[in-house]
C-alpha cells in the first residue's frame, strides 16, 4: 500500500511549509474540479436565459432543486466514503481500504435502481411542494422526466470520487469531475444551442455526461487498485459491524444534507412566489454562491482528508495543524471572493442573462453575495474536519437546528423586507451553521487519541 500521504500526515512536528505544500497539493486539484460543477450550473443557466422567455431560466432553477434533493440527498455515498476511506488509509490498512470502495458503489447500485423505480412518484410529489407558474413548470417537467435516468450513474460516481479523495488522490478526483462537467457544457451548447433543444437539450447533456464520467471513474480506480495492495475480503466487506457503522453514519449525513438541501429549496420556493424576475434574479445570484462555496469545499476537503487521516494515525498534533493551515487558506480565498463579487458582481450579472430585467433585479441584491464568503467560510470548513472524523451525529443536530432559524427568520423577515429579508434569513442560517458545529468542536479535538 503506498503511504506516501499517510505517513506524513502522522508526523506531529511537520513544519508550517510542508503543511501548507500538503494542503494544497489536495485543495488545489479539488478546488478546479469543484469550480467546474457551478461552472456547469452557470452554463446551464446562460444558455437557456439567452433564450427569449425567463421562463426558462426559473425552470433550470426549479430543476436544479429537484435533482439536489434526489442526489444531494445521497451525498453521503461521497462524504461517508471519504471519512471512512480516510482513515483506513491513515491506519495502513489496505484490505478495509479496498472493503471501504466496495460498500458504497453496492449501495449506490442499489439506491440508483431504487431511484428509477419510484422516479413517478418523486415527481410528483417535487412538483407539488415546488410552486412556480404554469409555464416554468411546464417546462421543469420535461427536464426532470428526461434527467432522472442519470441517477445510477451519479451515485457512482459520488461514491468514486469519495474514495479517491479518501484515498488523497486529488488529480484522480481533478481528471474525473473536469471530464463530466466539460462533457456536459460541450454538449449543453450542442443540443441547446446548436440543435435548438431548449430545456430538453440541458437535461440530456447531464445524463450522456453521468454515465460517461461513471465508465472513466471505473477505470481510474482500476488502475489505483492495482498499486494499493491487500486483497478483496468478502467477509470483511459484508461485517456486520462495519455495514451498520456505514448504515449510521450515512443516516446521520444523510438528515443533515436533506436539511441543507430543504433550506436551499425552501429559500428557492418563497423566490418562486414574488414573481418570476425574482425567481430568475435570485437563481443567477445562487450560481454566485455556488462559485464561493465549492472554492471553499476545496480546503473543506482538504481539512476532512488530512483530519480523518490524522485521526487513524491517531495524531492530535497531526489533526490541529491540518485544521489550522486548512482554514487559513480558506480565508485568504473568501476574502477573494468577497473583493470580486464586491467589484465586479453587476458585469459577472451580465454574463448570466441578456434581459435587463433579470439582470436589474440580481443587481440589486448583490450586497448579500459580497458579504456570505466571509460568513460561510466557518462552517464549510467545519462540516469538512467533522466529516473526515465521521461524527455525523453531531453535524446532524447542528444542521437540524440551524434549518429551524432559516425557518424562523424567513416567516419573521420577509413579510417585511421582501426579497432583501430571504437573503438575510439565508446570512443567519450560514452564521448558524457556524456557530452550532462550532460548539461541538473542542469535545471532537479533544477525541483524537494519542499513540
Amino acid at each position: 500500500m503506498q503511504d506516501d500521504g499517510r505517513s506524513a500526515a502522522a508526523l506531529p512536528g511537520a513544519e508550517t511549509g510542508r503543511w501548507n505544500n500538503r494542503v494544497w497539493a489536495l485543495a488545489g486539484p479539488i478546488i478546479v474540479s469543484n469550480l467546474s460543477t457551478p461552472l456547469l450550473g452557470a452554463v446551464d443557466t446562460a444558455v437557456v436565459g439567452h433564450l427569449p422567455d425567463p421562463a426558462y431560466i426559473g425552470a433550470v432553477a426549479i430543476g436544479a432543486v429537484i435533482f439536489n434533493f434526489l442526489f444531494w440527498g445521497f451525498g453521503f455515498l461521497r462524504m461517508g466514503t471519504t471519512g471512512f476511506t480516510a482513515q483506513a488509509y491513515g491506519a495502513g490498512n489496505p484490505a478495509e481500504v479496498r472493503a471501504t470502495l466496495a460498500r458504497p458503489l453496492l449501495l449506490a447500485v442499489a439506491l440508483g435502481t431504487l431511484v428509477l423505480l419510484l422516479q413517478m412518484p418523486i415527481g410528483q410529489l417535487a412538483f407539488a411542494l415546488l410552486e412556480a407558474s404554469n409555464e416554468v413548470e411546464g417546462f421543469a417537467q420535461s427536464y426532470y422526466e428526461i434527467r432522472i435516468w442519470s441517477a445510477p450513474a451519479a451515485l457512482l460516481n459520488y461514491a468514486m470520487l469519495g474514495w479517491l479523495l479518501g484515498i488523497q488522490r486529488a488529480r484522480a478526483v481533478l481528471l474525473l469531475q473536469v471530464a463530466l462537467n466539460a462533457t456536459n457544457i460541450v454538449l449543453d451548447l450542442v443540443f441547446v444551442i446548436g440543435l435548438g433543444w431548449n430545456i430538453e437539450g440541458v437535461a440530456y447533456a447531464s445524463v450522456i455526461a453521468e454515465y460517461s464520467a461513471a465508465l472513466l471513474g471505473l477505470a481510474i480506480i482500476g488502475q489505483h487498485l492495482r498499486g494499493l495492495g491487500g486483497a478483496w475480503d468478502r467477509a470483511r466487506i459484508l461485517s456486520k459491524d462495519r455495514l451498520a457503522a456505514l448504515f449510521k453514519v450515512n443516516a446521520d449525513i444523510l438528515v443533515r444534507t436533506l436539511c441543507l438541501i430543504a433550506a436551499f429549496a425552501y429559500l428557492t420556493a418563497r423566490g418562486a412566489e414574488m414573481g418570476d424576475l425574482i425567481l430568475a434574479g435570485n437563481a443567477i445570484l445562487m450560481q454566485l454562491q455556488g462559485f464561493m462555496a465549492y472554492g471553499l469545499d476545496g480546503f473543506a476537503h482538504a481539512a476532512e482528508i488530512l483530519a480523518g487521516n490524522a485521526l487513524g494515525a491517531r495524531s492530535r498534533p497531526a489533526f490541529r495543524a491540518a485544521v489550522k493551515t486548512s482554514t487559513a487558506w480558506a480565508f485568504g480565498l473568501a476574502a477573494l471572493f468577497t473583493m470580486t463579487y464586491g467589484l465586479l458582481g453587476p458585469a459577472i450579472v451580465a454574463l448570466f442573462t441578456n434581459i435587463a430585467e433579470v439582470r436589474e433585479t440580481a443587481s440589486a441584491y448583490l450586497p448579500w453575495m459580497a458579504i456570505s464568503p466571509l460568513i460561510s467560510i466557518w462552517g464549510f470548513q467545519l462540516d469538512g474536519i467533522f466529516i473526515g472524523a465521521t461524527r455525523t451525529a453531531d453535524m446532524r443536530n447542528a444542521m437540524l437546528v440551524s434549518l429551524a432559524v432559516l425557518l424562523i427568520a424567513c416567516w419573521l423577515l420577509i413579510p417585511p423586507l421582501g426579497n432583501h429579508g430571504l437573503w438575510l434569513a439565508f446570512t443567519l442560517f450560514t452564521v448558524a451553521r457556524a456557530i452550532t458545529l462550532g460548539l461541538y468542536y473542542p469535545r471532537l479535538e479533544r477525541s483524537v487519541e494519542e499513540t
